[in-house]
């Protein structure tokens, strides 16, 4: 997992990162994104998709691009959409919850991109549970983590 300040670490060489033995997978906002391109938020966020493809084929890596339609993209051009989730998300300590919901994933022997995706997914679906019981203006990370349980159990009874 390459998350926050480790993806500042990182600058633009993103090659530093190809030919590593561990399945890794990089976490990045677009304002990290913009860093690691060497290009604007604004470029990023009016092509989402391919940031995130170039980010993934210049590291070897899967990426998740978050923010509205969080982006997972694969090194070989796959990528998904993210449909669940919600602006309330935006709040410090989120990020740090879907890390480790795809850090737990990695640890079990999920790859790269099962593990990213289902997080990304069942993250923001608790978002938006959590969301519907308080608010978006009042969703804290707390609340995203105390939905995962019944999210996770009405994922799998679908």
């Amino acid at each position: 997992m390459v998350d926050a300040d480790a993806l500042n670490v990182l600058g633009q060489d993103l090659g530093v990162l190809k030919g590593r033995g561990a399945r890794t997978v990089l976490t990045p906002h677009p304002g990290e994104m913009a860093r690691l391109l060497g290009i604007s938020s604004r470029d990023v966020q009016s092509d989402r998709i391919g940031s995130a493809l170039r980010c993934a084929r210049e590291s070897g890596c899967t990426v998740v691009l978050k923010g509205a339609g969080t982006v997972v993209a694969q090194p070989d051009g796959r990528y998904l959409i993210n449909t669940t989730g919600n602006p309330g998300m935006a709040t410090g300590g989120t990020g740090d919850v879907l890390t480790g919901m795809i850090g737990a994933l990695l640890a079990m022997g999920h790859s790269p991109l099962r593990s990213a995706a289902a997080s990304v997914y069942l993250h923001g679906a608790a978002g938006d549970r959590a969301a519907a019981r308080t608010t978006e203006h009042t969703l804290t990370a707390t609340d995203i983590i105390d939905s995962l349980g019944e999210t996770l159990r009405d994922a799998l009874m679908e």
